[in-house]
């Protein structure tokens, strides 16, 4: 799979997120300002098979806090209806998660108390963008990046809300009043980013960013037992930027974790890269296999440019 859209004039798509829904597959992904706009949006593609994306729509900037624009969604199926969270975008620590749900996939109903979730605490700027779902012990986790208070530092926090709950501002409880990750590893650099979660034997799994864009960026994972204390399962990226050459030798970024409903309960990992320092942004998958509870790549076809 490789996958961009050039309605900007280049080839550029980043931060995927995919759900199945009905007899499709739905991508929403970042792109970045077209002609006559107003800012970043995001893109929605479908597949009937993971590996060929037609572009059918975007999710619109509508409300007052979008109006510099928004990015970074997830996504996740719950009842029949598509919710998409996602970032706002182009104000710094004001930049906060807002929410959006749909009947069809492509049509969206926003929430009228968005932003919906911001971080509070010592321990960060207040910022939260990256937003990931995880329903879970009757609750959805939404997985978020923020800052230290200085802004230097990337951390990744978590925010849970009832499943029966309408998912508006009102319903959310910060689940944590520190870091849940942080920067520790030397290719983690200063960031950790774009948590990405699945469930698994009864255990879960985070992939992340470690590394700010093209440092290079690369995807590590953690494991938890309650979604809130993870511990990281390698020291070294389990998924790492390519070699020079490679389509993603500047890195591989941003993931996102697909398992399917399709019987086989395939596990999909997605994410972003380049290899011309982030003039243009592509997306790919690789599967993951399962082997002891630990999860591994079951293969990386290279592909050319």
């Amino acid at each position: 799979m490789m996958f961009s859209d050039s309605s900007s004039g280049v080839p550029f798509a980043k931060d995927p997120a995919v759900v199945r829904f009905g007899d499709r597959y739905l991508l929403y992904y970042s792109r970045p300002p077209l002609t006559g706009s107003d800012g970043w949006s995001i893109g929605i593609a479908e597949s009937t098979d993971l590996d060929e994306w037609t572009i059918i729509g975007e999710i619109p900037i509508s409300q007052h806090c979008e109006r510099n624009g928004i990015c970074a969604p997830g996504a996740i199926v719950l009842d029949g209806r598509v919710h998409v969270f996602y970032q706002t975008y182009g104000n710094g620590a004001d930049d906060a998660i807002c929410h959006a749900v749909s009947d069809d996939g492509t049509t969206f109903t926003k929430d009228p108390s968005n932003p919906v979730v911001s971080p509070t605490g010592d321990w960060n700027n207040g910022r939260a963008i990256d937003a990931d779902l995880l329903a879970w012990d009757g609750r959805l986790f939404l997985y978020f990046a923020t800052r230290d208070p200085r802004g230097v530092e990337q951390l990744q926090g978590v925010a849970t809300a009832p499943l029966t709950s309408d998912f508006g501002r009102d319903a959310w409880t910060q689940a944590c009043q520190a870091p849940i990750l942080a920067p520790e590893l030397d290719w983690e650099r200063q960031c950790i980013e774009a948590a990405a979660t699945c469930e698994h034997d009864g255990r879960l799994y985070l992939f992340y960013a470690g590394g700010y864009n093209n440092e290079p960026q690369q995807i590590g994972c953690a494991i938890s037992d309650d979604g809130i204390s993870w511990t990281r399962l390698f020291d070294r990226p389990f998924l790492s930027n390519g070699e020079p050459g490679s389509w993603n030798s500047s890195e591989s970024g941003h993931p996102y974790v697909f398992v399917d409903d399709d019987g086989d309960g395939r596990t999909h990992l997605f994410f972003q890269g380049n290899n011309d320092d982030g003039r243009t942004w592509y997306l790919s998958r690789v599967e993951v296999g399962w082997e002891d509870g630990l999860p591994r790549l079951v293969e990386v076809e290279p592909a050319e440019r």
